[in-house]
């Protein structure tokens, strides 16, 4: 079995495991009963629908009016 003549420095070490610790963005998909982007298996923040049914009740979100 071959043995390496010389020492890897650190910095070439996580270069070659660079791969291994790189992020991968999720698939993101559309909610069924709004159309707004979700992430996979969980509830739309948008609507609060999760596979098609609501389980989460939503706010409506209050205006920002002028103050008199």
């Amino acid at each position: 079995m071959p043995v390496p003549k010389k020492r890897h420095s650190r910095s070439r070490q996580g270069k070659r495991r660079s791969e291994n610790f790189r992020a991968h963005l999720a698939g993101i998909s559309k909610c069924s009963a709004c159309g707004a982007p979700i992430m996979p298996h969980q509830a739309c923040p948008a609507c609060g629908s999760y596979k098609g049914r609501a389980v989460i009740k939503i706010k409506a979100k209050k205006k920002k009016g002028k103050k008199e």
